[in-house]
């Protein structure tokens, strides 16, 4: 089961959200949250594994949250109606593993909760050029032509073993690739290398 913490400060758009996903036979929803700070309070106390959070909330607003959530191990989803680049690149760089607009499908929703659950990085195609079209990481250019080729495909959400296979080298050489790569562009984990991917346009979209 995948457990969702859905964060809106409006309550119908919680009340329905929590009844479409509690339809889902593998989503529930553990919780509720109207701003950013009690969403970092619910999401210490319930472990959730995938946020939904809103931008645009009263108090602490969405980026707060998401910085305040660095060290939660909750995957966060962005769903908001927001789409101009003040809103979408600091929630991003702030650690949103996915960024959807409101008027997503239903069904669409449910699978960008799996998909960003299970290590993917998700982003709306506007939000992926917004990020394109931003500015490069200075470690981007000392990346070799083998590791961007390996950054390209953890941005498709792949591990070491299927980055291993898809590219004819050992796990281990992977291993040691991918750890290059987060050194050489300063970020600490998988999901920002991915993040970066997109943004200079290593991967048009994920």
């Amino acid at each position: 089961m995948i457990k969702v913490l859905v964060v809106d400060d409006h309550p119908v758009v919680r009340q329905g959200l929590r009844t479409f996903l509690d339809l889902q036979d593998d989503i529930t929803v553990v919780g509720e949250s109207a701003d950013g700070e009690s969403c970092v309070d619910e999401a210490e106390r319930l472990r959730p594994d995938v946020i939904l959070l809103d931008l645009r909330m009263p108090g602490a607003d969405g980026v707060t949250a998401l910085r305040g959530l660095r060290d939660n191990p909750a995957r966060v989803l962005v769903v908001t109606s927001y789409t101009e680049p003040s809103a979408v690149l600091p929630a991003v760089r702030a650690g949103a593993a996915g960024y959807v607009y409101k008027d997503v499908d239903p069904p669409a929703l449910a699978a960008a909760i799996r998909s960003v659950h299970a290590g993917h990085v998700l982003l709306h195609p506007e939000v992926a050029r917004l990020l394109a079209e931003g500015e490069a990481h200075p470690g981007a250019a000392e990346l070799t032509a083998r590791e961007r080729d390996v950054l390209a495909q953890v941005a498709r959400g792949r591990s070491n073993r299927e980055i291993a296979r898809v590219l004819s080298l050992s796990e281990k050489t992977v291993k040691t690739h991918v750890s290059a790569i987060l050194g050489k562009l300063g970020v600490q984990d998988r999901t920002q290398a991915a993040l970066h991917a997109v943004r200079t346009g290593i991967v048009d979209v994920l």
